[in-house]
Parts: structure tokens; sequence; C-alpha cells
């Protein structure tokens, strides 16, 4: 904070850290899902406890220095949009922001490319600036979750059979927390093609893999849906991103009551994970965003 003159707070939120987010995530594993804790960290942490703490200091809103754009929209209601540099967007993570958090929040990046962002800081004196990327998750520092799950109270390792989609028993699992849908590696099981992680089925123990092309589903279910724009009354059609890494694709999105929807793919998609977000576009303005069944 010293090149530019403000002052630095350091606020500890471990407690409620770890109780909304990393208990989330551990959660998730443990019902044989794949979380994605930056898309319950952004609402419940640092659009939220932390505003609140800030506004005691007298601050009205509070700066991310995510890749994405927030507008003015119809009737007081903000737009949330990709940022301009869609190889570093990250509209997805925002989400989950409602519509008083998107009005308390200010993007400044949300304008500029990553290369451009650096050039600045490099030209005001803010360095080291560092060329390397984030990591996915934060609190996992070197990336093994496998390892960071088994340190959890209660989160026991319990091996299992691995099958085939034809039913058959071809190896054993390690616990079905170290696997995601289309995980290939890890699965220990020689073939002349690869196999990959296709369903895990939590009530029985059991790992079922599959072919690349067992990946593929023409539709999914989506629920408690955050609606940034107002929840459509009707089927619409959508760009659908479900994981942060995915591009997103062309679907239709048909709304099953306020929070729900079904997602029809018109191609169908690739390792489509229960636990992960799933984010629907319009152009460049996220509509909405829910997690997948």
């Amino acid at each position: 904070a010293l090149p530019i003159c403000i002052p630095l707070y350091i606020i500890d939120l471990r407690e409620e850290f770890k109780s909304r987010v990393v208990n989330y995530f551990v959660d998730t594993y443990s019902q044989g899902k794949t979380p994605n804790p930056c898309l319950v960290c952004n609402p419940s942490i640092k659009f939220d406890i932390l505003l609140e703490r800030a506004r005691t200091w007298g601050a009205s809103e509070i700066a991310s220095g995510h890749y994405a754009r927030i507008q003015a929209g119809k009737e007081g209601r903000r737009r949330l949009l990709r940022g301009v540099d869609n190889r570093k967007d990250q509209s997805y993570f925002l989400s989950r922001l409602s519509q008083s958090q998107l009005a308390s929040a200010v993007l400044p990046l949300g304008e500029l490319t990553k290369d451009q962002t650096r050039r600045i800081a490099r030209r005001k004196g803010l360095i080291p600036v560092s060329a390397s990327e984030s990591q996915d998750i934060c609190f996992i520092k070197d990336g093994n979750y496998g390892d960071f799950l088994a340190r959890q109270p209660g989160f026991a390792s319990v091996p299992g059979p691995i099958e085939d989609m034809q039913g058959r028993t071809i190896g054993r699992h390690k616990g079905l927390y170290q696997y995601t849908i289309g995980q290939r590696r890890g699965i220990n099981c020689p073939a002349a093609e690869p196999y990959y992680v296709v369903r895990i089925d939590r009530l029985r123990n059991c790992l079922c893999v599959g072919r690349k092309k067992d990946l593929m589903t023409p539709n999914c279910r989506v629920h408690s849906i955050n609606w940034i724009d107002l929840p459509p009354k009707e089927a619409i059609s959508v760009m659908t991103r479900v994981r942060y890494r995915h591009k997103a694709v062309a679907s239709t999105l048909i709304p099953l009551g306020i929070d729900q929807a079904e997602i029809r793919f018109n191609t169908p998609e690739s390792a489509v994970t229960p636990g992960q977000g799933a984010v629907f576009y319009q152009g460049d303005e996220v509509i909405g965003g829910g997690w997948i069944e």
C-alpha cells in the first residue's frame, strides 16, 4: 500500500473463511461432487463480510481485481458482463453476486487486458509484477486436493471398485474424493484406449470409467440459480459454461420454477460435473448461474 499512499488494514477472517468456504469444499467432496470454492467465496466472504467490515470504516464500495465489467441496467439493476480480455475473463466467478453486491462492487480491470494491467503497474512502480497465473484454489498451496482432504477431521479414504461402462470391475480406487468427472490420471487401469472418470457413485462407493466419448451428455439440471437478470418465464437461448476452463457452448435454458432449470446443449458437452457451477450468458452478459446436479 505504500507506493500508492493508502492505508492497509488486515482483517482476520480465518474462522469465517473456514466455516463458509473450506467446510463447503470438504462437504461437497464428501457427497461425491466436485466443488468450486471461488463461486462461494466471492458472495459470502469478499463481497459480504469483507464489505461489511470496510463499511465500518466509511467505505461504500469494494474494488476487486476481477477481469469482468459491471454496468447500469434497466430499472436500477446492475448488469454483469465479461471482461474485454476474453482470455482472462472472470465473470464466471462473480455469477452468484446479488444485485446489492454488484451495486457495491468496482471492477477497474474489466476494460483492460492483463498485459495492459501489467504495463500500468510497471509504469507506476508497483513491482514486482508476477507473470505467474493465480492458483485455482488459494487454500491448497501445493494443488494436491487429495492430501488436503485426507487431513480433514472425519474425512476417511475408503477404497472401492472401479467399473467400466458394462459394469465389469477392472480395478480399485483409493477413495472417491481423489477423482472428478473427466479425470484421466490416477485411474491406473491399463488399456489400449485411455479411461476417463464418467460417474462417481457414492452410494456404492464405485468409480465408473469409460472412453472419451462416454463423457458426452446432451443435457443437465441446474439448481439454486442466482439470476442477475430477471428470471426467464420460458425457454431461452443461452451460452452455457459448465466449468471456468470450459468454453461457453450454445444451449437452451428451460426454467423449472424460480431457481432451477434444464440445460439442453445444442451439441453434447463433455465432462459436465455435479457440484460445479453452470453460468449462462447472452452475448457478453451474465444472466445467471447455479449448481449442476
